[in-house]
């Protein structure tokens, strides 16, 4: 059997026992393979292996790969996960169905008015990324910044808030990755009561953290769909933009 097919089901038996201890239904966690640098080839086993949702962070790399699964696109979710500039707001805006990492509102309204030039594509998906472990290195809002830019957000044209990402910092302690993950999750939670009858956050449902070292500590912590890589497609030997 595939490689790829046996890792996919390793991960969904982690998803659905982390779900169980946490008194959760394995239903309500979506799963994200994350493709970057692999190949077409390896999305295209995954999807045979019955996963629809990819997520890129690169976007060029991204772009040849979508174009080059094109045939295959009805069967595909596209999510741009990693650092998005300035420049590359368009392509992405063209491509996506979902954008992870907006941390400025001059990316937001760029991807909002570009996406609005593909009428036939539908409202693009986005999420809010908090920089939660205050890291130099990451993208991402502070958590007192969050609410103000999903507010600005919630009322762009051609986007739809869903939620928010997080990228904690690693480590190999389950407490501390918890730590991170609920103050995510309060701040999640707290948007959700304070808008909940706002037309702009009518689908704010998605918190978007934990990858293949944290899954378990993310799903405790009430994440909706986790960012898995290499516990997938395996290590990666290069980092290519």
């Amino acid at each position: 059997m595939n490689s790829i097919v046996v890792n996919l089901m390793q991960v969904r038996a982690r998803i659905e026992l982390a779900a169980l201890a946490a008194k959760r239904e394995p239903e309500e966690i979506e799963l994200l393979a994350v493709s970057k640098t692999f190949p077409a080839s390896a999305v295209e086993e995954a999807m045979h292996a019955g996963q629809s949702a990819f997520g890129e962070n690169y976007v060029q790399e991204a772009v040849e790969k979508i174009e080059k699964l094109a045939k295959l696109r009805p069967w595909l979710i596209w999510h741009f996960i990693g650092p998005l500039q300035s420049n590359k707001t368009r392509e992405v805006a063209q491509h996506f169905d979902w954008v992870h990492s907006v941390d400025r509102l001059k990316i937001a309204e760029r991807l909002s008015t570009q996406r609005g030039e593909f009428p036939e594509l539908s409202p693009l998906q986005v999420c809010v990324q908090i920089n939660i472990s205050e890291e130099n290195s990451k993208s991402g809002v502070s958590l007192g910044e969050v609410e103000e830019l999903c507010n600005a957000i919630s009322s762009l044209p051609n986007l739809v808030l869903r939620g928010l990402m997080a990228i904690p910092e690693p480590s190999p302690d389950p407490i501390e990755q918890r730590k991170a993950f609920a103050a995510v999750q309060a701040c999640f939670t707290k948007i959700q009561i304070t808008h909940s009858t706002e037309l702009g956050y009518q689908f704010f449902d998605t918190l978007s953290m934990g990858m293949s070292d944290d899954l378990e500590s993310a799903i405790d912590e009430g994440s909706t769909m986790v960012r898995v890589g290499t516990a997938i497609f395996g290590k990666r030997d290069k980092i290519s933009k």
